[in-house]
């Protein structure tokens, strides 16, 4: 017999293709695929906990809401009422609406603002961990900002600074009860 024949199984017997072997050496292939077997119903079972306390939360807090432009669902959180209330009795309550000032007015600028801002304030209301005057966020102040001139660029195009670049006086530095006035 030459060696290659030797190697060749015979018609009797079982190729290792056919059935491959069960076990290593020591035994602990079926125990690592048990392993792995249950890892995986760890894995989702976490996932599920995790997908439906998403899902309940979103729905509890009427998450669909905040993808619409009406107001009403800014003050799905009661801590939101004063703001509410001031933006009913200010000078802007017949011409906008709160995503006016407070969103970009591009589309991706948009949404992302909505889901950072939704991130953050849910956490925030949901564990209570909000001051109670709350202030606005240097990022979400330029947004406001840029809605200002959005609307008003006509009126405060001289007001730009002189050198490209150079700082312009913040909107809310002269007008702060313009959205939201202060007395109702």
């Amino acid at each position: 017999m030459t060696a290659s024949a030797e190697n060749q199984p015979s018609d009797n017997e079982p190729s290792s293709l056919e059935n491959p072997p069960t076990t290593n050496h020591n035994g602990s292939a079926g125990k690592n695929r048990r392993g792995i077997g249950r890892a995986m119903i760890c894995l989702s079972i976490a996932t599920g906990v995790f997908v439906g306390l998403g899902v309940y939360t979103f729905v509890y807090a009427k998450g669909a809401s905040y993808l619409s432009n009406d107001p009403k669902s800014c003050v799905n959180c009661h801590v939101m009422n004063d703001a509410m209330d001031c933006w009913q009795h200010s000078s802007h309550h017949a011409v906008t609406v709160c995503n006016d000032c407070h969103m970009p007015h591009d589309f991706i600028g948009k949404w992302v603002t909505k889901a950072d801002n939704g991130l953050f304030h849910s956490i925030a209301f949901t564990t209570g961990d909000y001051p109670d005057n709350l202030r606005i966020k240097d990022r979400n102040l330029r947004i406001v900002q840029q809605a200002c001139l959005h609307c008003h660029e006509r009126f405060v195009e001289n007001m730009h600074p002189v050198v490209a670049g150079g700082d312009l006086q913040s909107c809310m530095h002269c007008h702060q009860e313009v959205g939201h006035a202060l007395h109702p």
